[in-house]
């Protein structure tokens, strides 16, 4: 069956936190900044926000506010408010983030978590994108909350763990946007961690985002006696295309989960330009 697709504007409205998550190389960072252009360009208050404190998030997005977020740094901001203000930077700058992660597996997952809960509940941003994990950390990284529980009997971090359970149950609060390539192996990973993420995480999944599509219309016909480089160009121009059909297929018929496409783009490196002319394009 042909592939639902879905007015992005009309998903950027109906949640307020978008965690995109995608499989190392499909353009994950790259759909962060055209989900968070598209919603400011329609009138949104966005905040954009990255996890690995890479500076390539926020060159795209431009104006677009922006925010980098690490565990030392969201647990430093937890413990500012907790009444340890004067030695929360120095215990975040010492690595005991490290240390405490080793003691309780996904603290350092849900201390991101709980800042990212703080600033959905502030209300100061109509929408907040997350340039999220990798796949198969998003898992775990979503999953840390339900894991304290499990270990953390009582205090403000089994506290916290409740609080993000309750936003990633709540799809007005916040969604999963998972990205792949039109392209078997990137497919079957997301098919895979989609049903992984309803299964144990019980976050909804908004749209899933096919990006690099070559979308033409047809087949490119090869004139008799054409130069030989071209009709190869051509030759693999149409090979391609037909893939890329297959497999947005093959992805639909494995999930009913509605699809936003971006075109592929021809360039050595994704700039804030092409960032801007791709949110135009939703």
């Amino acid at each position: 069956m042909p592939p639902k697709r879905l007015d992005p504007r009309e998903f950027l409205s109906t949640t307020r936190l978008v965690v995109v998550a995608g499989k190392g190389g499909v353009g994950k960072t790259t759909v962060t900044a055209v989900l968070a252009r598209a919603a400011a360009d329609a009138g949104l208050r966005v905040l954009a926000v990255d996890l690995d404190g890479k500076p390539t998030l926020a060159d795209l997005v431009g104006d677009v506010p922006h925010l980098s977020l690490t565990a030392p740094d969201a647990l430093a901001d937890y413990l500012e408010t907790h009444g340890l203000k004067r030695v929360a930077k120095r215990l975040a700058a010492s690595g005991i983030i490290d240390v405490v992660s080793t003691a309780a597996p996904g603290i350092d997952d849900i201390v991101v978590l709980g800042k990212l809960k703080s600033l959905e509940r502030s209300g100061d941003h109509d929408l907040i994108v997350v340039d999220g994990p990798a796949a198969g950390h998003a898992i775990t990284f979503l999953l840390s909350a339900r894991g304290l529980l499990d270990t953390v009997r009582g205090g403000p971090i089994r506290t916290q763990a409740l609080d993000v359970l309750e936003m990633l149950g709540d799809p007005t609060r916040c969604q999963v946007v998972l990205v792949t390539l039109p392209e078997t192996t990137p497919v079957n990973e997301l098919v895979e961690t989609a049903y992984a993420l309803e299964e144990h995480v019980g976050v909804q999944l908004g749209p899933v985002v096919v990006n690099g599509v070559d979308a033409g219309d047809g087949d490119l016909v090869i004139p008799d006696g054409a130069d030989p480089a071209l009709a190869a160009a051509a030759s693999f121009r149409n090979a391609r295309r037909a893939m890329h059909h297959r497999e947005i297929e093959r992805l639909s018929d494995a999930l009913a989960i509605d699809q936003i496409h971006l075109p592929h783009v021809v360039t050595a490196g994704i700039t804030r330009d092409d960032i801007a002319r791709l949110a135009a394009g939703l």
